[in-house]
């Protein structure tokens, strides 16, 4: 659900700051900077220690 809200952010954060006047590619990498934070924290959450899951198989 949390990246779902990031994407969601990220989208309509691309088109507040492009019609602001920022080029359109630059608020496209912030906005592809806040998915790919929100995806990087969600794999590194179900690796911490005390989440719950166990991430090693034998």
């Amino acid at each position: 659900m949390g990246l779902v809200i990031a994407t969601t952010f990220g989208l309509a954060l691309w088109i507040v700051l492009w019609a602001l006047g920022t080029s359109g590619l630059d608020s496209f990498l912030v906005a592809l900077l806040v998915m790919v934070l929100a995806a990087g924290g969600r794999v590194v959450i179900r690796h911490l220690p005390g989440s719950g899951t166990s991430s090693s198989q034998p």
